[in-house]
């Protein structure tokens, strides 16, 4: 099963994240899911308010297109992006 799925014309993503590193951005796959890597704290939701603004650059959409469906309290999410304008060209190579 791919780490991400369409739901019409919306991109749900399976995700791990992977808080206080160096260098925000892609990093392959972690087992079934997107590894991301932002470099905020995983505390107060720092964590989780970056990586929506992370993804919402990274598929050319307002952060209010983005949004947790699960995984707020944790390394493995599931994030709604509601008709992404563009795919990450990092992406591809998945």
């Amino acid at each position: 099963m791919p780490f991400y799925h369409w739901r019409d014309n919306d991109l749900i993503l399976d995700c791990h994240l992977q808080p206080g590193a160096k260098q925000p951005g892609f990093a392959g796959l972690h087992g079934e899911r997107l590894k991301i890597r932002i470099s905020a704290p995983p505390v107060d939701g720092k964590a989780n308010a970056m990586l929506i603004e992370f993804l919402a650059q990274a598929f050319a959409v307002p952060r209010q297109q983005v949004s947790l469906l699960s995984g707020q309290q944790s390394r493995q999410k599931r994030v709604l992006i509601i008709a992404p304008q563009q795919l990450p060209a990092e992406l591809g190579n998945l």
